[in-house]
């Protein structure tokens, strides 16, 4: 009986392994943790590097860049956007405020703590040109874009 010489990961796809080395490491990393935070879907030290991480979706229009990031129950007064060398940095936090004494919880899906996103946008964006807004639990980022570089050619005098 003929073996395959293609090694073949867990999930039965062909490894890239001879293509990228550490493209495979990382997968047999993730695959590690993956089998250790299975039975603690809700604990802070294993949720993953994302879970507290709002999705988000990023367009562009012929005249502007539009991001949109999902904050439920968060507000105004919870998020800040900055603008620096071109990075827009959207921060927050949800924060767990109980005092409910006489519930015992049996399953906790809902997560809490900060969060940080960022989205490198072009040259010559200027902070002006950025307006947010938040309705619904989602955060509207408008990002007007520079307007293109003017080339302008420079005539050349003779020194004679």
């Amino acid at each position: 009986m003929n073996k395959s010489l293609i090694p073949v990961g867990t999930d039965r796809t062909v490894s890239r392994r001879e293509a990228n080395p550490f493209s495979f490491l990382q997968q047999e990393i993730d695959r590690l943790f993956e089998g250790v935070t299975r039975g603690f879907p809700n604990f802070p030290a294993f949720t993953g590097a994302g879970a507290n991480l709002p999705r988000m979706d990023v367009a562009e229009t012929d005249k502007a860049i539009e991001i949109e990031a999902e904050l439920p129950g968060l507000e105004t007064k919870d998020v800040q956007i900055n603008l620096a060398d071109n990075v827009l940095t959207i921060r927050g936090e949800k924060r767990s405020e109980r005092e409910e004494k006489e519930k015992d919880y049996h399953l906790v899906e809902r997560s809490y703590g900060s969060f940080s996103r960022s989205v490198e946008l072009p040259q010559g964006v200027k902070p002006e040109d950025v307006s947010a807004e938040i309705a619904k639990g989602v955060l509207k980022v408008t990002v007007k874009k520079p307007a293109p570089a003017q080339s302008k050619q420079i005539e050349i005098k003779s020194a004679a």
